[in-house]
């Protein structure tokens, strides 16, 4: 369910990338790759604690 809501984040933000400036894309863009890349750290650190 996360995974499509994030391909629908992606899209919505492909789409108003054409309306923003490069500045809010890229920050965005790195909004949610900081958030993947936490939820990995997350995900990996609980595997090895169970």
């Amino acid at each position: 369910m996360s995974l499509v809501v994030l391909l629908l984040g992606m899209g919505v933000l492909m789409g108003a990338a054409a309306h923003t400036s490069l500045a809010v894309f890229t920050a965005a863009a790195v909004a949610i790759v900081l958030w993947l890349a936490g939820f990995a750290v997350r995900e990996r650190v609980a595997r090895h604690r169970g």
